[in-house]
């Protein structure tokens, strides 16, 4: 979780500001929380204090109406609609606020249901639960001692429909990568991708923003493997603070129950 807050905080500025360099400041004043912060908090605190997903996402959604970058059109609107309904999005939405399932969950098909669970309340289309579930077992797999080798062949093994393109060097995808695209399908792969190639946790968020594209979305799902295979431990502790410097106190008190109780 603390992972991928710190890739969307990252890659926050970069989001429509692309940049294909890897050696660029990591925090500066241009750089806040954005959506994927917020449902990433809401996911936690529903799976900590007994909330439905629904409900936990509509009432931090709400709470922050305007984060950096905004909220997708779609999202938006379920946000503020009455009895929100699942409207078939197969956007990352759902991938990128999942990686709370895949450290409070001891069993991999509950890890499975749970994924599953928290995308169909909004991003209820084959490929949006397909993307959360393949981000939950990947957190899952590293804090699970998977090696990272093993990890496409396990994804492949346990995600329903996997078809990702997994060893696709970081370099292709930067040449390639000439267009913004906030599905699943197409920024899950690039975000693990970019993890498998990665030295490191800070690596990992830099290859991630290098890319292009949905930055903050890419760097979030992919700093949330990469904690969960390299250790919170491995995080350089001047990253967590200037990423926890930016939050407000109401979220850094859920991330605090989170690390307290994974």
């Amino acid at each position: 979780m603390l992972g991928a807050i710190i890739g969307d905080i990252v890659g926050s500025r970069f989001e429509f500001d692309n940049t294909d360099e890897t050696g660029f400041e990591l925090f500066t004043e241009e750089c806040d929380f954005t959506d994927d912060t917020v449902c990433t908090v809401a996911i936690a605190d529903a799976l900590l204090n007994g909330k439905s997903y629904r409900d936990s996402l509509v009432e931090w959604c709400r709470k922050y109406p305007n984060p950096m970058g905004a909220y997708g059109a779609g999202f938006k609107r379920w946000i503020f609609s009455s009895g929100q309904q699942p409207y078939n999005s197969y956007g990352n939405g759902s991938a990128m606020r999942v990686s709370p399932v895949g450290w409070l969950h001891g069993e991999r098909e509950e890890v499975i249901r749970q994924a599953a669970a928290t995308a169909c309340v909004s991003h209820n289309h084959p490929e949006g639960v397909k993307g959360a579930v393949a981000v939950a077992l990947a957190v899952f797999a590293g804090r699970n001692g998977v090696d990272k080798r093993e990890l496409p062949d396990y994804l492949r093994k346990h995600v329903d429909g996997f078809d990702y393109e997994l060893g696709v060097p970081v370099d292709v995808i930067r040449k390639t990568n000439t267009t913004f695209d906030p599905t699943c399908q197409g920024s899950v792969p690039q975000a693990l991708n970019c993890f498998l190639e990665s030295r490191d946790f800070e690596d990992c968020i830099r290859l991630a923003v290098s890319i292009g594209g949905d930055s903050d979305t890419i760097a979030c799902m992919a700093g949330s493997v990469a904690e969960a295979f390299y250790g919170k431990d491995h995080i350089p502790l001047h990253i967590i603070d200037s990423a926890m410097r930016i939050l407000p106190d109401d979220m850094k008190r859920i991330i605090e129950q989170f690390e307290k109780y994974k």
